[in-house]
């Protein structure tokens, strides 16, 4: 395929607000892309060159990209600046002065592979040779591919595709139905790598997908606990079950494959130089691959206490590591394992998984084993949680015992239940933000006053508002959330978002919030759950958490968590 063939559907994406529409565009596109091609088409829809856990970056700022374009096009810096200022958009800058309006021959491979290029320079003089290659392919490039190439290194393509929608449509090109959608998930979930499913996908058909297994290095998209208010109600529902501890620490999925180690966090980020001293003791392990899932936190060395999350949160800097870490060392709590040698575990019930971490790790150790007690009395599973919780800890988790590893999914597998609650919502909800409103009054200095935040809704791989959030920020956190929003506003709703208030910028779904709210009400003026033109709202919403930077934004809460703590928030105790 012809890279202008893609802008064109980039373009097509960009001016669609409908998701429908934007499935037809990617069917589209998809048909059209040969098995060599489809991995790089995936990436650059999603506007990567390759998954986040990978660790490719550009390292390419604003000044480098205008440098590029007066470089390619023959204006000085200073009118590409100028024109920058007017229009805010660094593609269509690069659009207005390339002069070849007609298609390019440049193929979507040879695009591709000059961009991937630009990322591995480094050392002395690489911001000039950074400059430099990138002004080639501006040379290269027609108006269209212009625009597109300057927000692709940029990070703001932004075209709102979904990878539930990417998936829909990859089943669609190929195989003419939507159906075969459930096999790509799948797949996916046991890599995170869609451009890498779809390679596979199109070059050796669709038994190779049905077969697909976990891999080390590739990590996997964590299960997830649904959440129920009572013993009671968890054994109804699973009968004998393992009770397993609740951690307040950052998730750790853990890779080894002979002496090399990966950790990723709950969002697949690449953790493993944030924990040297756990590296280390993972590369002690004698087998030569596994994949096990942990909670880290840290501790204090004297008493052995955990911290909590706010301290433990502290170890994910990319500088003064080794500082940090003898300061607050970290302990990793192993709660399920899905490969060990060459055999993968996933489809094991999660009673023989949990005997093949009783013989690997400890309970007392760097690298321990969680305690898990299984029941199915109601008085026992009160006094697990009870002692659980007065030792610092979050909650527990019942695991069905003949349950597999759900990955990417949240189902009754695993059923999570947190410290007591009483007559008022005191659970804690994630919301992705969707947009800003304008600061008035005392806050019109700050040019922010609240947020628009919704949850996800996985029926239709979309975000539905539910609350206006303006409380729980400071003004420094709301001058870097104006910043943090700013760079990735758009100039209409995005096809994913589903709302009736309108505010003041549009933003493209991607940072998570944690907020508490006194309850869950019902309104006509959000539309998450909405029935007969009601919907969810939060009453007096406030911020406990910055940026969640451990989730993405279809981690935030489900429309489906909202209803059932909706139902459940009159009566959440444990007993």
């Amino acid at each position: 395929m012809r890279f202008y063939e893609l802008s064109e559907y980039f373009s097509k994406l960009e001016s669609t607000t409908k998701r429908l529409e934007m499935f037809d565009i990617l069917s589209e596109a998809f048909s059209k892309s040969s098995g060599d091609e489809i991995a790089k088409v995936v990436y650059l829809m999603e506007g990567e060159l390759l998954p986040a856990f990978f660790g490719v970056q550009f390292g390419v700022a604003d000044k480098m990209v205008e440098k590029a374009i007066a470089e390619a096009y023959g204006p000085d810096t200073k009118k590409v600046e100028s024109e920058y200022k007017k229009l805010g958009d660094l593609g269509k800058v690069a659009e207005n002065e390339n002069k070849n309006g007609s298609g390019s021959s440049l193929t979507v491979s040879e695009v591709y592979n000059e961009l991937f290029s630009i990322t591995k320079i480094s050392g002395e003089g690489s911001v000039e040779a950074k400059i430099t290659a990138l002004s080639n392919i501006f040379k290269k490039a027609s108006k269209l591919e212009s625009r597109y190439i300057a927000r692709f290194v940029l990070g703001r393509l932004r075209l709102g595709v979904g990878e539930a929608t990417i998936m829909e449509a990859l089943s669609k090109a190929k195989t003419g139905k939507r159906e075969f959608k459930k096999e790509l998930e799948k797949a996916f979930n046991f890599c995170s790598d869609l451009g890498y499913v779809a390679e596979v996908f199109y070059k050796n058909g669709e038994e190779s997908i049905k077969r697909f297994k976990v891999q080390v290095m590739r990590p996997i998209r964590p299960a997830l606990a649904e959440r129920l208010s009572s013993a009671k109600e968890i054994i109804e529902k699973l009968g004998k079950c393992a009770l397993d501890q609740k951690f307040d620490g950052f998730r750790a999925q853990v890779h080894k494959k002979g002496s090399e180690v990966k950790v990723f966090s709950r969002n697949l980020e690449d953790i493993t130089n944030f924990m040297p001293e756990i590296v280390a003791e993972i590369r002690k392990i004698k087998h030569d691959r596994i994949i096990f899932d942990s909670e880290s936190l840290t501790y204090d060395e004297d008493t052995n206490t955990l911290y909590p999350f706010q301290i433990t949160i502290q170890r994910k800097r990319k500088h003064n590591v080794l500082e940090t870490s003898e300061k607050y060392p970290l302990r990793l709590f192993v709660f399920d394992i899905m490969l060990l040698d060459d055999e993968s575990l996933v489809d094991k019930p999660y009673i023989e998984r949990r005997k093949i971490i009783e013989k690997l790790f400890p309970e007392d150790a760097i690298i321990s084993r969680s305690k898990i007690i299984i029941t199915d009395s109601e008085k026992e599973f009160e006094k697990f949680f009870d002692d659980t919780v007065s030792s610092g800890l979050e909650g527990v988790v019942a695991k069905r015992l003949d349950g597999h590893y759900a990955a990417g999914a949240r189902n009754f597998n695993w059923i999570k239940i947190k410290r007591s609650y009483k007559s008022r919502l005191n659970d804690t909800i994630d919301l992705v933000i969707l947009g800003y409103f304008k600061g008035r009054g005392a806050r019109a200095d700050l040019g922010i006053g609240a947020v628009l935040a919704g949850v996800y809704d996985d029926k239709d791989d979309s975000f539905k508002t539910i609350s206006k959030v303006g409380s729980g920020f400071s003004e420094e956190q709301f001058r870097s959330l104006k910043k943090m929003l700013d760079d990735i506003k758009v100039d209409h709703k995005p096809a994913r978002v589903d709302s009736i208030m309108v505010p003041d910028i549009w933003a493209e779904p991607k940072y998570v919030i944690t907020v508490k709210a006194d309850e869950i009400t019902r309104s006509p003026m959000h539309t998450a759950g909405m029935e007969n033109e009601v919907g969810y709202a939060l009453r007096f919403p406030r911020a406990v958490s910055f940026i969640r930077e451990d989730k993405n934004a279809n981690d935030a809460n489900t429309v489906k968590e909202i209803e059932e703590m909706f139902k459940e928030q009159k009566n959440l105790k444990v007993s």
